[in-house]
């Protein structure tokens, strides 16, 4: 498989992953994060390949991708903790003094 061709792939599969973050379905998120570590792996065997604009490109392509699957995670994460600190009576500000973040004098 050609560096362009693993590429593609990973692309392919960041677009499944937030489609699955989106809809909330885990069991096709964790098929698209398999998919999409096999094809990096492509993309690491292939690294004797020139770089070539395309090439850029389309990693530049696969890193904005990856970036807003990280967005959508941390969102999630922060309504779950959120919605946790409001069943258990625990909301709060997280960086209210006392509560793990130290003030510098």
């Amino acid at each position: 498989m050609t560096r362009r061709d693993a590429l593609v792939r990973v692309i392919d599969a960041l677009h499944t992953e937030i489609a699955a973050l989106k809809a909330n379905d885990v069991a096709a998120l964790e098929r698209a994060t398999q998919t999409k570590l096999a094809a990096i792996e492509a993309v690491a065997a292939a690294s004797h390949e020139d770089l070539s604009p395309e090439i850029k490109e389309l990693a530049s392509e696969a890193n904005r991708l990856n970036e807003t699957a990280r967005i959508y995670v941390n969102l999630m994460a922060a309504n779950v903790r959120r919605r946790l600190q409001d069943l258990t009576g625990a909301a709060g500000n997280a960086y209210a003094p006392g509560r793990g973040i130290a003030a510098y004098a």
